[in-house]
Parts: structure tokens; sequence; C-alpha cells
């Protein structure tokens, strides 16, 4: 028998992304690795089928297997629980399965599949959570079970009034996400049971660095953020960044456009996989942007859905005309680019024309600007963006907020503003050095000897003593 790590996660990018690049990590270590993945599309979704197809071309010493949804997906996050959830009975059976001609000597499971903890369990397979955030917002989240029974009045009432974790700055209640507002919700108290599952693993891997965070991981690692002062080892193994494979012939349009533009130039904005705006803010951008008289490079997603999670398999495309302003990309076109849904952003961000990023400040995004030595405007949307932002304008000062954003509306002046402030002012110029300091820590991070490259040596080394010897 041979040993082997599975890994397990659900089809979202900004989580199945970050887990490949850490089985491929384990995988040239020499360990045997399956990935499993939670479809959220009956009837094997086209979007899933190449998705897996590519990460199998690229990855051939790897496994994928996907577990399709018993229901159709509904509207928000409670039916995405509701899928991961039924999905336990086919992994366990999955285990079952490859247990009979391998020793399985760990599963490493995305935060959002921590039901899947009672399956290791009953199966006697060490369990390790893989936190695809950052650890700022892993310190919050394992206090957070606390701040609830410590709080007289739900998060929403509680507005903009300071909240203290350890290893943190104090944090505005209204800067909480979104599923931590209602606190009699079914999601909020499912959300509660998760947090307090974290600490049950028998490890945590966070896609961070230690000089990063170093505040955050200092306390998570003396067990100040749970109660009793407990928290199993944590592994700082980042950053992880999907970097594609070099393939001339098939160079984005985006790229080849940014091949003819000066050095640091051209503001990159770029909202992540979910990210999609209202036509009237989509015209508020593109007024901003032509305003500010700068280069730029725009990937443009079809205005705003009522349920973000079914643009995980985007078929629509927008169209530019029809929604940006009149003559807009006429008389933009000698220093901007449109790009419609996606472009290229690990190589985007690297490209050295690229002088600042417009980001949602998705961890993945920050986490790429940060390797590209890039400074940020951050204009955060949903889920833990409003933290992140505290933490890079207040904590790490790498970049500047964009103003209106937690609004209606953010209107064109402001746009305008901040670009030209990311582009021309002097303070961008501190900003730019900062974040040139970060990038060299995190290129040393990864280094042999390096703290990254240690802890994901320290977890090989947990693993296999863990595991059953064949």
């Amino acid at each position: 028998m041979k040993d082997i790590v599975v890994f397990y996660t659900w089809i979202a990018f900004g989580h199945l992304m970050p887990m490949v690049e850490l089985a491929k990590l384990l995988s040239k270590q020499g360990m045997s690795v399956t990935v499993v993945i939670v479809d959220f599309i009956k009837n094997s979704s086209s979007f899933t089928s190449k998705t897996i197809s590519r990460l199998s071309v690229a990855n051939p010493t790897i496994s994928f297997h996907v577990i399709p949804p018993a229901t159709e997906l509904g509207e928000g996050i409670d039916h995405v629980f509701k899928i991961i959830q039924e999905a336990n009975a086919p992994l366990s059976y999955l285990l079952k399965s490859i247990s009979e001609t391998c020793s399985v000597c760990a599963v490493v499971l995305d935060f959002f599949c921590t039901f899947a903890l009672d399956v290791a369990r009953q199966l006697d397979i060490p369990a390790y959570l893989f936190y695809t955030s950052g650890a700022y917002d892993l310190a919050m989240n394992i206090y957070f079970p606390t701040l609830d029974k410590n709080l007289d009045n739900s998060i929403v009432e509680i507005g903009n009034r300071l909240l203290h974790v350890p290893g943190l700055p104090p944090i505005p209640g209204s800067h909480l996400p979104d599923h931590m507002h209602q606190r009699n919700s079914l999601v909020y108290n499912t959300f509660i049971n998760i947090y307090q599952r974290f600490v049950q693993h028998d490890g945590i891997l966070v896609n961070t660095f230690e000089s990063l965070e170093k505040k955050a991981i200092e306390a998570l690692k003396a067990g100040l953020c749970f109660p009793g002062g407990y928290t199993p080892p944590v592994y700082c193994i980042g950053p992880l960044i999907t970097v594609p494979e070099k393939k001339e012939e098939e160079r984005h349009e985006s790229l080849v456009w940014l091949d003819m533009q000066p050095r640091k130039s051209v503001v990159f904005l770029s909202f992540g996989s979910m990210g999609s705006f209202s036509e009237q803010q989509l015209r508020e951008i593109a007024t901003g942007l032509e305003n500010s008289g700068q280069r730029f490079l725009w990937v443009v997603r079809s205005p705003t859905v009522t349920n973000p999670l079914k643009k995980l398999d985007p078929q629509d495309k927008p169209d530019l005309q029809a929604i940006l302003p009149e003559g807009f990309i006429d008389r933009t076109k000698d220093r901007g680019m449109v790009v419609k849904q996606w472009a290229p952003q690990v190589e985007v961000l690297n490209h050295e024309s690229v002088g600042a990023f417009v980001t949602h400040c998705g961890w993945n995004s920050i986490l790429e600007a940060t390797m590209a030595g890039v400074p940020m405007i951050c204009w955060p949307m949903y889920a833990e963006q409003k933290l992140n932002k505290i933490y890079l304008v207040e904590e790490m000062k790498v970049a500047v907020e964009m103003k209106g954003y937690d609004e209606d509306i953010v209107v064109a002046k402001e746009v305008e503003d901040k670009v030209k402030l990311i582009m021309e002012s002097e303070e961008s110029k501190v900003i730019r050095e900062r974040m040139e300091t970060m990038r060299e820590k995190a290129v040393d991070a990864l280094r042999e000897g390096g703290s990254s490259h240690t802890a994901l040596e320290d977890f090989l080394k947990a693993v296999r003593m863990d595991g059953v010897p064949c």
C-alpha cells in the first residue's frame, strides 16, 4: 500500500485553485495526492468538466474526483452548505474505496467543508484544515464565537462599535462579513458551528507567510483567539499562487496590449470571479477612468445578477457598447483596454507595464499583487474583503481605499482621484516602496529555509508520522 493525502474542496476558484497548488507541492515531495471536489451543478456542468479536464492535463501526478450535487443550487450561501453536507455520504464511500488500495494518511479540508470532519473522525483519518484566506481573517473567525457570547446585541445593531480580537487592530462591527450580521439566521449559526470546529482539526494550514501577518499569526499560535488557550499547530505555507504555463502562441490579448505600454503606467481593474456591478456603477467607473487621463486595463463582467454563486458557470458576455458610456471605448482606445469577463491576472500583475491594481480585496488577489509588488486601490465587495481592506490600508499601508464602496455608488470623481493618487502622488511612491519590500519578504519565505518552506516540511513530517505505515 502507498500513502496518500486526500484534499477536499468545492468548485469555487478562490478555494479550488489554492488547494490544487498545495496538492502540487505535496506531489513534488513524493506524496500521492487526490483532490476531491464538490460540484454545484446537477448532471455535471460543462464548466466543471472543462475545469477538471484542464487541471488533470496540467497536473498528471494528481488524481481528481468530482462529487455531483444531490440537489440543485438555490439562492444563498445556505444552499451551498446544504450541498456540501449532503456530500458527506459519497465522500465517506470514496475514502473507504481509496483505503482498499492505499493508506489515507490525512485529509485536508477546505474551511467550507468542515462538515467532513465527521467523516474523517469516523474513519480514523487525521484531518487538517486548509484556510484559503489569511491569518488576519482566521484569527477573527476562531475568536468570533467568543465575541458572539459576550455581545448583548447582534452585530448589525452595533454598527461601528469597535470589536477587539487578539492580534488584530480594533475592527468596526460594520466591517464584518454579511453573514455575521444576522445573529438569529441559519447561515449565522452555521458559520458559528464551522468556526468552533476549526480548532478540532489536527492542524491548520494557512495561505499566508509569517512576515505578512506577524501579529495575527503570533496570536493564533499562542492560543489567544480560542478560549482555553488551545490552537492546533498552525502552518503558514503561502503564498500559493497559480502561475500558468508559458505558451507564447496563446498569449492573451491583454498581455499583447500591455507590451506596447510604458513601464508602470497602467492601472489594472479586476474584481474576482464573482465580482460584478450595476450598469450605473460601470458607467461611473468608465467616466472616472476617462477623466483620470491614466492608462488602464479593465476586466468587465456582466452586470450584477441576483445570485452571484451562479456566475461560477459564466456563459454570458457583456455587451460593452450597451453598458458603458456612449463613445467611451473609442475615446479611450489609445490608452485603455476593456476585456470581457476574464484576464490572466497573475501574468498581468507581473507585467512591467502595470503600476497599480484596483481590487475587490479577495485574498488570492492580495497575494498575487504582493508577489508582483503592485500597490492596490481597495474596493471590497463581499465575504471577508472589508477586513482585508483594513489590514492593507491601516496595517500594511500598501493600499488606499476607494471611498463609497459601502454605499449605493462610487462616484466617477472618486475613481478619478484615487487612480491619480496611486499613479502620480508622492504618497504612492512610499506605498510602492513598502510593496516592493513585502514582495521580497514573500520570495524569501518560499525559498529553501524560508518560513513557508519550513512550515510545509513540518506539515509533511506530521502527516507522515500520523499516517499508517505501509
